[in-house]
């Protein structure tokens, strides 16, 4: 893949990497550095890409690596409405909405927000298992978690 290439499919996709950063860095300046960060991870990892998954899952895996990997190391357009509650009291602005779940999602670990990232997107199960590494079964069991837990900080 050349120069051209991959920044003509970076631009398709950018908004992967716009997402994850906004989830994993609080302030602009950190999400801007973490944006070029995964940018300088993909172009690095560019002989890897083998071409058996789709570009959008490789990159997904490269983008959640590069977020998370300050916090190993300390440590041994989203659609939204589907998830929010119904609840009378909840805003009916989207744009609050899409705050709230951003402030629920934040409060999770690491790998729950990556993986409710990916179904977020709405990549199947096998995709999502693809990028993760765990299982189908194993994605929905933790999907199904991850909701009840983004439900009952929603209600907060």
């Amino acid at each position: 893949m050349d120069e051209t290439q991959f920044l003509h499919l970076i631009t398709t996709h950018q908004a992967i990497i716009h997402k994850i950063c906004r989830l994993y860095r609080d302030n602009p300046q950190d999400r801007e550095d973490l944006f070029q960060e995964i940018i300088f991870q993909l172009w690095r990892s560019v002989p890897s890409f083998q071409g058996k998954a789709k570009f959008s899952s490789w990159m997904y895996r490269i983008a959640l690596n590069t977020a998370i990997l300050p916090f190993r190391k300390k440590r041994p357009d989203i659609r939204y409405t589907d998830q929010l509650p119904d609840n009378p009291e909840e805003p009916h602005d989207p744009d609050e909405q899409q705050e709230q779940l951003f402030h629920a999602l934040k409060q999770l670990n690491d790998a729950d927000k990556a993986l409710i990232t990916l179904y977020l997107e709405d990549l199947s199960y096998k995709e999502i298992a693809e990028i993760t590494g765990i299982t189908e079964n194993n994605v929905g069991v933790k999907l199904n978690r991850i909701k009840n837990k983004i439900q009952q900080l929603l209600k907060k």
